[in-house]
C-alpha cells in the first residue's frame, strides 16, 4: 500500500491526533551507551545525532534541551510522493504563529508544535481539514 497522494483528499482525512505526553528534542556526539527504547526519532547530522524522546526519558538520560513539543499525528496514510501536504498545513499554522517540525514516516506525517500551542494547533488543522483547500 503505498498512500494517498491527492492533496485535497489527504486535507480533508487528515484527522490529527494528540499523542500523549511532552517531547523533546536533544542531540548527542554518540549512541553509545544510550538506552533509545523510549526514543521515537533519530536523524544523523554533521553535528551530532538528533534524538526526539518523551521529556521524562530524556530527564532519565541526563540530556539537555529547550524546545517542549507535542506531538500531533495526521491519520490518514499519506504516500511519500505527495506534493503540497506539508506546504499546506505549514502555512495553515505560521498564520497563525504556530512553528512546526514535521517528521514525514511511512504511514503517517507527524509535526511537533510547541506544548503551549498544541490545542491551538488542532484547532488550526482541524479547520483546514474541514475546508480540504491547501
Amino acid at each position: 500500500m503505498s498512500g494517498e497522494t491527492n492533496l485535497t483528499q489527504l486535507l480533508r482525512t487528515m484527522q490529527p491526533q494528540r499523542q500523549p505526553g511532552t517531547y523533546v528534542f536533544c542531540t548527542v556526539a554518540s549512541l553509545a551507551g544510550l538506552d533509545l527504547s523510549e526514543c521515537i526519532g533519530t536523524f544523523r547530522e554533521a553535528e551530532g545525532t538528533t534524538l526526539i524522546l518523551p521529556r521524562a526519558a530524556a530527564d532519565q538520560l541526563g540530556l539537555p534541551y529547550s524546545y517542549l513539543a507535542a506531538w500531533l499525528t495526521l491519520t490518514m496514510h499519506s504516500s511519500l510522493e505527495a506534493v503540497g501536504l506539508t506546504a499546506a498545513f505549514a502555512q495553515a499554522l505560521a498564520r497563525h504563529q504556530i512553528s512546526c517540525n514535521v517528521v514525514a514516516a511511512f504511514y503517517h506525517d507527524h509535526i511537533f508544535v510547541a506544548d503551549a500551542d498544541a490545542d491551538k494547533a488542532l484547532t488550526v488543522l482541524r479547520q483546514l481539514a474541514a475546508t480540504g483547500a491547501a
